[in-house]
């Protein structure tokens, strides 16, 4: 009965406004949209099953929400900010990026009302608020609240990032998320060639708020898309704090190698949990991390932090500046590599800017080059020095300033679009008309490996080439990219999201 009673209370009132917006008369519904700014927000065309907790949740990355009506009949609602420049900002943002609930669009204008007047004894109402300010202070909701908002059963939530253009970071991860409540763990990983984390909080209540105000939401423009659904899990259980993962309740915990081990249940669970990963830009401010909350940071350039990566642990017997060019090239436009002279088992390596660098570090540290895990950090050096003239450093500084094998040279090249994880498949392109399957794979199980699965596209001049491991085909693309196959057609090798 409560939808009723709100109606009767909104149309008490006689409000011009609320007939308007109902009859569908178009001179009022124009007068509506030139409403002066108001803490009152009209909300228009909502899905009949939207909750009102859907509903607070659009206004909940925008400050505090001190008043809901819903029109459940009319589709419509009114949402009271707690401040007129909460509103604002609100109105703003939501006229750059249509808002949706239930994956359908709605609109939001300025109200006539300058606050709300509802029953003070429609109980939900006031539940349901009190929980939402009870999250937003960062208390804990009582009991009768949690149920009130029908508190998911999971505290852990699975986060799933699409059109990854950039990488993320574990670090953005947990600014963006501390904003609904108190992140305990979080672990990321890479699975289906998509990277994917799993996160936990102190308290359900805040996961729900979290998924509502998040669950589609592009951590930077157009890019980089939240995928947010409640995990099975209700605890992590987290071994290691490193780039990988981290437990924030015990900063006494290793860093291992790295590589996360998960223990048999949770790697159970995870089978089931699929999730995706990216790399962060910059570490966001705390008013930048509100706003990527509500999806809309742009970062541009990463200013004040380097391009070039050290990356050590390398197999001093194999490696080569070139090796580490083709590697990296798959990341970003390498413009001078050096290996160490004092440390042959380390490299520093200049990318084009600083996102690549970062891209490139979020996909390779903790791969297998030459039998050994290789570890990739950004460097303090801001540039790759070259050796003065007329010294010779053994070949070990090279300048690939004008390589004609950069990838990402062309703005807007489709290359941009195909950056993935090392994966064992790989994608082949610029295949001479004449060189056959056999052919293919006697050239990959010559680079040392053992080719497992084969398919050519239908034109032929482009096929997948699955190797039996990640490293075998790391170690296949380091040879076989730019392979001359006769003609002056040369090979072309990237890492594919597919499986044959």
């Amino acid at each position: 009965m409560d939808g009723i009673s709100d109606v009767a209370v909104g149309v008490k009132r006689g409000s011009d406004e609320l007939n308007g917006a109902s009859n569908g008369s178009d001179s009022k519904k124009l007068r509506v949209e030139e409403a002066p700014p108001s803490r009152v927000l009209h909300i228009r065309k909502l899905p009949n099953e939207a909750s009102e907790t859907e509903v607070i949740a659009l206004g909940l990355p925008f400050g505090k929400v001190t008043n809901i009506l819903t029109l459940k009949g009319k589709n419509q609602a009114f949402l009271e900010m707690g401040t007129e420049e909460a509103a604002i900002t609100m109105v703003n943002y939501y006229t750059t990026v249509t808002p949706h609930i239930r994956n359908v669009p709605v609109y939001i204008q300025y109200s006539n009302h300058k606050e709300l007047k509802t029953d003070a004894g429609n109980q939900r109402t006031q539940a349901v608020l009190q929980a939402v300010s009870a999250v937003q202070s960062g208390g804990s909701p009582s009991s009768d609240v949690q149920e009130a908002l029908a508190a998911a059963s999971s505290p852990v939530l699975r986060i799933i990032i699409d059109n990854m253009f950039y990488p993320v970071t574990l670090d953005v991860l947990q600014q963006i998320f501390s904003k609904f409540g108190t992140v305990m763990k979080i672990i990321t990983f890479t699975k289906n060639n998509q990277f994917q984390a799993l996160l936990q909080f102190s308290d359900p209540v805040n996961a729900q708020q979290a998924k509502l105000a998040l669950d589609g939401q592009n951590i930077y423009n157009s890019c980089c898309t939240l995928r947010i659904d409640f995990s099975k899990l209700v605890n992590l259980n987290v071994k290691y704090n490193n780039d990988k993962s981290r437990d924030y309740t015990r900063p006494e915990l290793p860093a291992g190698d790295g590589q996360p081990s998960l223990d048999p249940t949770v790697a159970a669970a995870f089978s089931k949990d699929s999730n995706s990963l990216l790399g962060a830009l910059n570490p966001l401010s705390a008013a930048a991390a509100a706003a990527a909350a509500a999806g809309r940071v742009a970062l541009a350039g990463q200013t004040g932090s380097s391009g070039v990566l050290l990356v050590s642990n390398l197999n001093e017997e194999m490696v080569t500046p070139q090796s580490l060019f083709t590697l990296f090239g798959v990341y970003g436009d390498v413009q001078r590599v050096k290996i160490l002279y004092n440390k042959k088992d380390s490299a520093l390596i200049q990318m084009s800017d600083a996102n690549q660098a970062q891209l490139a570090m979020s996909h390779l540290n903790g791969q297998k080059m030459y039998g050994k895990i290789i570890r990739v950090t950004l460097s303090k050096h801001q540039t790759v020095a070259l050796p003065r003239d007329g010294l010779d450093d053994q070949g070990l500084t090279k300048d690939y300033a004008n390589s004609p094998l950069h990838r990402f040279k062309k703005p807007g090249s489709k290359n941009f679009q195909n950056i993935f994880p090392p994966s064992a498949t790989l994608h082949l392109s610029n295949i001479p008309q004449d060189v056959t399957e056999d052919d293919l794979r006697l050239l990959f199980s010559n680079a040392g490996g053992t080719v497992k699965a084969f398919k050519f596209f239908q034109d032929r001049k482009m096929a997948l080439i699955q190797m039996s491991t990640v490293e075998e085909a790391i170690q296949a693309l380091i040879d076989l990219h730019n392979y001359n196959m006769g003609g002056n057609q040369h090979l072309r090798v990237s890492f594919s999201k597919s499986t044959i």
